[in-house]
């Protein structure tokens, strides 16, 4: 039986994967390290994986070796004609600890990572806006001075190496004197942030899968229905689109980097804003919608033949993740967003929860206690 590894099991995304690939048939084992998660993971009760404690955290310098050794004992226990796993990693942390060691773990297991260089460039906000700039794709107004329009948003270059959240990872300004202050705070992260024209817009991602040669493998779009923060946090709402021209759009910017692997493109209204070069917050959707992406990351990285499917999922797929959704509907309501908020909380009732599965209640309830626990 293919054996796949996955990394960061604390994370919604871990649970998705390992859902959809051990209904594929695969045997999923699920890593999370000691140090960057106390407690046990929902997916480690999953009827379709198997848990498995890896000490230290993913940033220690010992974290690949520790992996490696963890990837022998797991093609050890299949004999010596199984073949060797494949390695899908979760967190950024462990991405790009594996696109570092590449030459230790190839040994041990199959995967598609790009390179730490390409990582490092994808995860650069000014290099991917100077990127879709020579590509003539569309991007917001950037300025170097004091801005010429208003609101503005201030961001650093990369917001994840200063281990700041999502929702800490910006900054809107409506005016000079609003500019200034932010300008300042968000100097403390970065001597030269980032400062562009706020677009507006519905916020959409498109989702792709590129294989060894950045051929395009797989593609899944979403848009955001709600987020919190409201002013641009993370998706609790989202459903799934179909749209070839952003798909080609995303597909050309990656493309251009030599990327390999998973990444989301993150669109507001017709601008691209940043990538994320590796599985996406919303991953969950994907499974939930039936696409085939993440099986066929691991039929890719096992070296076999796949085809490219830009569009094998349900269209119009709703799924919310529901403590998360409660908080961005009760932060529209405090903002004055009556309809949207009030629209928000009925939806509770009418829109499934995105890791709810009557097939692996254990886990799901499991997931529900930790948000619990958490407060």
């Amino acid at each position: 039986m293919k054996t796949v590894v996955i990394t960061d099991g604390k994370y919604r995304s871990a649970l998705a994967a390992a859902r959809d690939l051990g209904r594929a048939g695969y045997r999923v084992v699920v890593t999370q390290t000691r140090g960057d998660c106390a407690a046990e993971p929902p997916v480690f009760v999953s009827r379709y994986a198997e848990g498995c404690w890896i000490e230290g955290a993913a940033a220690d310098p010992e974290y690949p070796d520790r992996l490696k050794a963890l990837l022998d004992a797991v093609r050890a226990e299949g004999g010596a004609d199984d073949p060797k796993p494949v390695l899908l990693c979760v967190g950024a942390g462990s991405l790009s600890a594996a696109a570092r060691e590449r030459a230790l773990l190839e040994p041990a297991a199959d995967f598609l990572i790009a390179a730490p260089e390409v990582l490092d460039a994808l995860n650069d906000k000014q290099t991917v806006h100077a990127r879709a700039l020579e590509l003539g794709l569309p991007v917001p107004r950037q300025f170097e001075a004091e801005p010429e329009v208003w609101p503005v948003v201030i961001k650093p270059h990369c917001g994840e190496k200063q281990g700041l959240k999502a929702a800490e990872r910006y900054a809107v300004a409506k005016d000079r004197s609003e500019f200034r202050v932010q300008l300042e705070r968000m100097r403390a992260y970065d001597p030269a942030p980032i400062v562009q024209e706020k677009i507006s817009g519905a916020g959409s991602g498109v989702s792709l899968l590129l294989g060894r040669e950045s051929e395009l493998l797989g593609a899944v779009c979403h848009r955001r229905l709600r987020e919190y923060p409201m002013s641009g946090g993370p998706s609790t709402c989202c459903v799934t689109t179909c749209d070839p021209a952003r798909i080609e759009q995303a597909y050309s910017l990656l493309r251009s980097f030599g990327f390999t692997g998973l990444a989301m493109v993150e669109f507001k209204g017709d601008c691209i804003l940043e990538v994320n070069p590796r599985i996406w917050g919303s991953f969950p959707l994907a499974v939930f919608a039936g696409s085939s992406i993440c099986r066929s990351y691991a039929l890719a990285a096992a070296g076999e033949a796949v085809s490219c499917e830009t569009a094998d999922y349900e269209i119009g797929k709703k799924m919310r993740f529901c403590f998360n959704d409660l908080a961005a509907s009760a932060d529209l309501l405090r903002h004055g967003k009556l309809r949207a908020g009030f629209s928000g909380l009925l939806d509770f009732f009418r829109i499934p929860e995105g890791l709810k599965d009557r097939e692996d209640m254990a886990a799901y309830k499991a997931y529900l206690r930790s948000y619990r626990k958490r407060g």
